[in-house]
């Protein structure tokens, strides 16, 4: 159609809109805009000394605070604004002087703010903000810039001041306690901790950040080892608000531009609990304090301070893209925790040993997650069993681990009776430990239980069906009666729970529709349709005891002369059974009273009558 033609505008911006987004998707949190206004306060003295020969050489940044004016100001020494590079940068979103520096190629490594968002976060926390600054372009004029809402400003002359730049924030009634300078000490303190420059809390003559971390230290390599263990630890202490850092092992990947430490804590864990934490700096200022996701998911006793110039932070500068770099980064500590622990054992071994008695479940898992890993730990870590905690050399004897599925009733009573110990597979991480430490060290695994293990426990015999019955009739209570030879000979007969069909009943259960999803219950009940769940257990008969031989001699003679002894028989496993974890799991009425009531009668009717 004539006249038609594209037309070129230019998208409009309401800062109404991107304020609110700010204050309340964009931040998590109002301390961020402190950090922000110390983050620019330091890209300017940086950009200072990058371009005036007359910077000083002893930069400094002061944060004081005033609670009964609800006021804070941020003030450095940096390079200050002309009145134009406040209307270009300072008034208008998005644009930054920092980003086209860093993109010239100048300052890359140290300066911060990359987006042109992080003076604009101050209008998130205070009602007005002014400005004072001073530019070392020009030292004999000054400006004073002010805003309530970041929108509408007015700029004015004003008297020159020392060159660099004030910002001092109103705050709102509901963020004045941003303006004790105890809290502002202890917020910065750590955002801060990293910073090259001196950040001063009010009149304070030391800083907040007074020393450089361990990694930076040019005097480092000149220390007693010793002496760089108790630094490392003192500063780890700084990072570490739940637990006491027991060692500090170093991260140190220049391919990667990473830097830092990392610590094992001073706490009880169990192999599912998760206490990682780790803290990330970029150019040197706190970008994200709960990284645990940069650790190893096994590394749940560990935490950590790293730094980099390579990792990417979001726009709202509290977390990390997930790149390349990050997951460089996600190597590299693994790395440097795996070697680190290693070294540990090596050179440390008293702290060695308090790691291994602190964790020991966390490792056992650990140690299945990496193949250095389980090599430093397969003699080191401690298995539950019957007889207590005990390395897996131990377990093994003539070449044979025993690992129980469950505990309890006739399987401790077993190898009680054997003498052997029997690992705790239903523990965390033990079975898959045990079965790798077999594959590496040799022997065999037999897993009670299972039907591959049973079968190598009991040799199955065949009995005559009328022999099978009688059995079934005079032993059995509902479980699968299996004759058979075992050891020791002095144990008459065995039940043992069957796992598969627990695992059929309580999947299949009412109850379970309430605890799992029905995809996830669906699925497992395809596979439990297979499993014949008639018997909660098998019941093995030791044809090799003498007891039972001749139960089944006199049966085939005379089954009423048999019968107080089979009932003297029946009554011992449900003596017995009624210690296991299994019977009162199920919500079997424990049968001890009935047991011993039937030893009672069953030793009665066996005595001779009294003459």
């Amino acid at each position: 159609m004539e006249g038609d033609y594209a037309q070129l505008r230019t998208a409009g911006v309401d800062l109404g809109g991107l304020m609110t987004v700010l204050g309340q998707h964009l931040y998590s949190t109002p301390l961020v805009a402190l950090r922000e206004l110390v983050q620019n306060a330091h890209d300017s003295i940086v950009r200072r000394r990058l371009e005036d020969a007359q910077a000083p050489a002893a930069p400094r940044i002061t944060v004081s605070g005033d609670l009964a004016a609800r006021t804070v100001r941020v003030t450095d020494t940096g390079t200050g604004l002309t009145d134009a590079e406040i209307h270009q940068y300072l008034a208008t979103v998005g644009v930054g002087y920092t980003r086209g520096l860093r993109q010239s190629g100048a300052g890359e490594d140290e300066l911060i703010g990359m987006f042109g968002l992080g003076f604009l976060s101050a209008f998130v926390i205070a009602e007005r903000v002014t400005v004072h600054t001073t530019s070392y372009q020009q030292p004999a004029r000054g400006w004073r810039y002010q805003s309530s809402n970041g929108e509408q400003y007015s700029l004015t002359p004003a008297p020159a001041r020392e060159v660099g730049t004030v910002v001092e924030l109103l705050l709102r009634p509901e963020h004045a306690r941003l303006a004790g300078e105890d809290y502002l000490a202890r917020v910065l303190g750590r955002y801060c901790a990293l910073l090259r420059v001196p950040i001063h809390i009010g009149g304070a003559a030391e800083p907040v950040n007074p020393e450089p971390p361990p990694w930076r230290d040019p005097d480092a390599g000149n220390e007693h080892p010793v002496q760089a263990r108790k630094r490392q630890l003192r500063f780890a202490s700084r990072f570490e608000s739940q637990f006491e850092p027991i060692c500090a092992l170093p991260v140190a990947a220049p391919e990667h531009d990473l830097r830092g430490l990392l610590w094992v804590q001073d706490g009880g864990t169990y192999g599912s609990s998760d206490n990682r934490n780790l803290s990330v700096f970029v150019r040197g200022m706190l970008l994200d304090d709960d990284a645990r996701e940069l650790l190893p998911s096994w590394a749940g006793f560990a935490g950590g301070v790293i730094e980099s110039s390579r990792l990417m932070p979001t726009a709202s500068r509290e977390d990390l893209q997930r790149n390349d770099a990050y997951r460089a980064a996600q190597h590299a500590i693994a790395e440097a925790l795996i070697t680190g622990l290693a070294s540990l054992a090596r050179e440390q071994p008293e702290a060695w040993r308090r790691i291994l008695a602190r964790h020991n479940e966390a490792l056992l898992g650990a140690a299945l997650c990496d193949a250095r890993l389980f090599e430093l730990l397969a003699a080191e870590v401690r298995i539950p069993s019957s007889h207590g905690e005990l390395r897996a050399g131990a377990l093994r004897r003539d070449g044979v681990i025993h690992v129980g599925l469950g505990g309890g009733g006739f399987e401790d009573m077993l190898f009680r009776m054997l003498g052997v110990p029997v690992a705790r597979g239903d523990r965390y991480a033990v079975l898959p430990f045990l079965r790798q430490w077999v594959q590496r060290h040799g022997g065999r695994l037999i897993e009670i239980g299972t039907e591959q293990g049973n079968r190598q426990l009991f040799t199955e015999q065949p009995l005559p069906a009328e022999d099978l019955e009688w059995l079934r009739q005079a032993l059995g209570d509902g479980e699968r009666l299996v004759p058979a030879r075992f050891a020791p000979a002095e144990l008459p007969l065995m039940a043992v729970p069957d796992r598969e069909a627990e695992l059929k009943r309580r999947l299949e259960s009412d109850e379970a529709d309430k605890r799992i999803s029905m995809t996830a219950l669906r699925l497992v009940r395809g596979f439990t349709a297979g499993i014949d769940g008639s018997a909660p257990a098998r019941l093995y008969v030791n044809l090799d005891n003498p007891a039972i031989a001749a139960l089944l001699e006199t049966a085939r003679r005379d089954p009423a002369a048999a019968a107080p002894a089979a009932r003297l028989l029946r009554a011992v496993k449900q003596l017995m059974d009624s210690h296991s974890e299994h019977s009162e799991a199920d919500g079997e009425e424990p049968r001890l009273n009935g047991a011993l009531a039937a030893i009672g009668e069953s030793t009665l009717r066996l005595l001779p009558p009294a003459s």
